[in-house]
């Protein structure tokens, strides 16, 4: 019996037949390579949103403490702003009073916000002169809006300035000197 029936024109003119693009399978396991790359970067992506929020923060606090001294030259009857409204306010709404001396971007002193911290003056420290009293001391507070998510670390100064100390936890109790 011959198994072969094709004419030998036909024979040497055959070619194999080679496969075109990708298995499922190898399909597959290029989708589970990428995902895994995917979530590998999505926890890097998260903690530099939170280190860039908490470098915001550190620049925010230097900039109230730049406008706390600023105010407490400009209204030295006053002392410092024991109030973030007080340093804020609208350019050009007419001059610049103890109550909005528009030393620094109304956005973060009306809010209180800014990159997912919230920022407050507290602990002030007045004496009273002549009847009016004179803010001396204060100390000022950012902490993050939801620990862990917008930033790790909660962040203190006073009226000394200096380098802000940091909380760990993401709270007020602020030891731990920045370096």
């Amino acid at each position: 019996m011959k198994r072969n029936t094709l004419p030998a024109f036909c024979r040497r003119n055959r070619r194999t037949v080679v496969p075109n693009g990708f298995t499922l399978m190898e399909l597959l396991i290029v989708i589970a390579v990428i995902l895994i790359l995917m979530l590998m970067a999505m926890k890097t992506i998260g903690s530099m949103k939170i280190r860039a929020n908490e470098v915001s923060a550190i620049n925010s606090l230097r900039v109230i403490t730049q406008a706390e001294i600023e105010y407490d030259s400009t209204y030295p009857a006053n002392g410092y702003a024991c109030d973030l409204k007080a340093l804020g306010g609208v350019p050009g709404a007419g001059l610049p009073t103890p109550t909005s001396a528009q030393l620094l971007d109304n956005d973060l002193a009306s809010a209180g916000y800014k990159s997912g911290y919230y920022f407050k003056v507290s602990n002030c420290e007045k004496v009273t002169v002549n009847g009016t009293d004179r803010i001396t001391g204060y100390q000022l507070t950012a902490l993050p809006a939801a620990p862990g998510k917008t930033g790790n670390r909660g962040f203190c100064t006073d009226q000394f300035g200096g380098n802000p100390k940091y909380d760990p936890t993401g709270g007020s109790n602020c030891t731990q000197s920045l370096q």
